[in-house]
């Protein structure tokens, strides 16, 4: 299956690994994946800080580069989100095409390749981090505030790996506080509730936490690093790709 891979910029600049580990593992998963090199930032910024006026260029040149009939695959939930609810543009139907094509990672594997192994193995004791915008927008797991079935797609993939030991938090999807810009324009509250949901996962002696927004994960890195607390960050297409040997 062809796909077209979208690598927010943030990803691209600070976390190149987790751009490598997500081109790996699609194509160890038999994609053929083609990286659209004049790709740039979507606009989320801009738009998330109440200037989406501002984000005509970002919107142009993202049609532009995605503008096929192939999946276009993103290890972001927030980036996704944007682009499905935000994307703007002249053309109508390209804009329609690519908001009905555009997937985040854990999603697309699990709904669209619908895979039942992932060849993987990491030993080790790992916090699961639950981002609003997978949960409440993408929909990619439950959420506690509705009364149904408890369901998590990035979870039912990382069940294959092998030795992994996923811990949960008391309260799953509380917020971690990072918010985009909410994290420069409310800094002390942000930084409050980063600190909560560390708090949670040191009590529970995780090694590693994992989440598949990396935006999430280098808010807590921060504090993490800041305070020099003993855990890892990893986005969870890392740890999906770590193959057994």
């Amino acid at each position: 299956m062809k796909v077209e891979l979208f690598i927010p910029c943030y990803v691209d600049q600070f976390y190149p690994k987790v751009a490598i580990a997500s081109l790996q593992l699609l194509q160890s998963l038999g994609c053929e994946v083609d990286f659209p090199l004049q790709q740039t930032c979507c606009g989320q910024p801009m738009a998330n800080s109440g200037y989406n006026h501002f984000t005509e260029s970002c919107n142009k040149n993202f049609v532009d580069n995605f503008s096929g009939n192939s999946f276009i695959v993103c290890p972001s939930g927030s980036c996704t989100l944007h682009i499905k609810e935000h994307l703007t543009g002249k053309d109508e139907s390209k804009i329609e095409n690519i908001r009905t094509h555009v997937m985040e990672l854990s999603e697309f594997i699990t709904d669209v390749l619908k895979v039942s192994y992932i060849n993987a193995s990491f030993p080790h004791r790992v916090g699961y981090l639950t981002s609003c915008h997978g949960q409440r927008g993408l929909h990619l797991s439950s959420a506690s505030e509705i009364n149904g079935p408890r369901f998590s797609k990035p979870e039912q993939l990382l069940r294959f790996v092998k030795g992994i030991e996923l811990i949960y938090p008391q309260r799953v999807d509380d917020c971690c506080g990072f918010g985009g810009s909410f994290c420069v324009t409310e800094e002390a509250l942000s930084v409050k509730m980063g600190q909560d949901r560390l708090k949670q996962f040191l009590e529970l002696d995780v090694e590693f936490i994992t989440g598949n927004d990396m935006s999430c994960l280098m808010h807590l890195e921060g504090l993490i690093q800041r305070n020099n607390y003993p855990i890892k960050v990893l986005h969870i297409a890392e740890i999906l790709n770590t193959s057994i040997k």
